[in-house]
């Protein structure tokens, strides 16, 4: 598990690199009452190590992928969005999702779940998408191992707590980066509702399990084996599709496998390309590099 190790020693220079940005002053007047404000943030699109991040409200946010977590060195330090970070507490960091909002995460592996309050940005390390505190990853039985495969799904924006956190103040480098993120990769468009719709804005303050009856984790029936992918595109035509898997047989990914895949998201359909399964993380990271490398920008790992 030493690469681990290392992963997760990565993810937490970079997060202090991130965090860092961002200056405090103290004095009640710096202060903020989450029970008035909820310090509620989109935040601006970032870079880090030469990738950009492009924070968004998305209120059907669901994800599979692989989860680190961070502990002792960032303990009482300062979150993203003005809060202190406590690793005994049930939070988490994520690269785009607003903050403070609330998700439930599920280790696929043991069937675990845990609803966190998504406070901070992390993890950045390539292949993950969730960075747990330590006692959540405790709750989900993979702190020893440094990495799960989980599912992670939006809940809805975090209950107005009653809690005094500093004041963040926007650092100069911040406020500039809006202007520089490269917009070209950024497609977007509008849809007309279908009937009985319900507005997506509705969804942001609709909670799909009672919080406040979650008692620390649930554990809850898994179907099948989770297995891990490297998703090298996905599609909703699907000769792009099949010309990807050709592309990528013809590049040497035969072994493990190239394989289509469909899901039906919104009632639209997609053709995902995916090399694996992977039976182990390392090998699974080393695939990401490899079919990034190749000029695939959009690859992700993902459990199917």
């Amino acid at each position: 598990m030493a690469g681990l190790a290392k992963g997760v020693t990565v993810i937490a220079l970079v997060a202090l690199a991130l965090t860092g940005c961002q200056t405090t002053s103290g004095g009640a007047a710096n202060a903020v009452n989450l029970a008035n404000s909820g310090n509620y943030k989109i935040g601006k699109p970032y870079q880090v190590a030469g990738v950009w991040y492009y924070p968004k409200e998305d209120f059907r946010y669901d994800e599979t992928g692989l989860a680190s977590w961070y502990g002792d060195k960032f303990h009482g330090k300062n979150t993203a969005n003005g809060e202190v970070y406590d690793q005994t507490e049930l939070t988490a960091a994520h690269k785009t999702l607003p903050m403070p909002v609330m998700a439930r995460v599920t280790n696929l592996e043991n069937g675990k779940q845990i609803v966190v309050r998504i406070n901070d940005r992390g993890p950045f390390v390539r292949g993950r998408i969730i960075d747990l505190s330590s006692r959540a990853a405790e709750l989900l039985d993979f702190r020893n191992d440094g990495v799960a495969k989980v599912r992670v799904e939006y809940i809805g924006k975090a209950n107005k707590e009653t809690r005094i956190v500093k004041k963040a103040v926007t650092h100069k480098a911040e406020r500039r980066v809006e202007a520089a993120a490269p917009i070209d990769v950024v497609d977007s468009g509008e849809l007309t509702p279908l009937p009985g719709a319900v507005d997506a804005a509705e969804l942001a303050y609709t909670p799909k399990v009672d919080v406040s009856q979650f008692s620390e984790y649930r554990q809850v029936p898994l179907k099948g084996d989770a297995k891990i992918y490297v998703q090298a595109g996905s599609f909703q035509m699907r000769d792009n599709a099949i010309r990807l898997k050709s592309t990528l047989e013809r590049g040497g990914y035969k072994k493990p496998g190239v394989e289509i895949r469909t899901a039906k998201i919104d009632g639209i359909q997609y053709y995902r390309v995916q090399i694996g399964p992977l039976a182990q993380v390392g090998p699974a990271d080393q695939m990401l590099e490899s079919v990034l490398a190749a000029g695939h920008a959009g690859a992700r790992i993902i459990i199917n």
